[in-house]
């Protein structure tokens, strides 16, 4: 089977509020502020609720058509790593799924799919944790400049 590549492209767009605080902004306006200090979440952070919203999203979606939950929480975690040149990146990710539902055929209902959307979630629908698990190269490109003076990118 050939992959099919979504004409869609992503993307956010990061601005920086101060030293160590930037917003980042999706098309549509979205934005959330993050960065280094008291108050926000670090980029570590975000990719830990990055990897929890996307299978949330697709385990909330399913089961809400049936039961709403009277709790729904998914906790993410990892161990940062170092490595021996001094690399870090982050290992040892893992979801933990608390969900509860009334206690009625519908509540019976969803839960008995919270298993088995999980781990679709994890093995075709969550673009987040698939990317992560098999890796993607992250290229960049660079435009530096001098107040008054244009830009070339390198």
């Amino acid at each position: 089977m050939t992959d099919i590549q979504d004409p869609v492209l992503r993307s956010v767009e990061l601005s920086r509020t101060a030293t160590g605080h930037y917003t980042a902004r999706n098309a549509a306006g979205a934005e959330i502020a993050f960065g280094q200090g008291e108050g926000l979440l670090s980029p570590v952070e975000l990719l830990l609720a990055a990897l929890a919203g996307c299978s949330a999203v697709d385990v909330d979606t399913a089961t809400s058509r049936s039961a709403e939950p009277s709790e729904f929480r998914v906790e993410a975690t990892g161990r940062k790593i170092v490595e021996e040149n001094g690399a870090n990146r982050m290992d040892d990710l893992r979801l933990s799924f608390h969900l509860s539902f009334p206690d009625d055929a519908a509540g019976r209902k969803a839960a008995g799919m919270v298993e088995r959307l999980v781990a679709l979630s994890h093995d075709k629908y969550c673009t987040v944790s698939r990317t992560v698990e098999h890796g993607s190269a992250v290229g960049h490109d660079i435009t530096v400049g001098l107040d008054g003076t244009a830009c070339d990118a390198r």
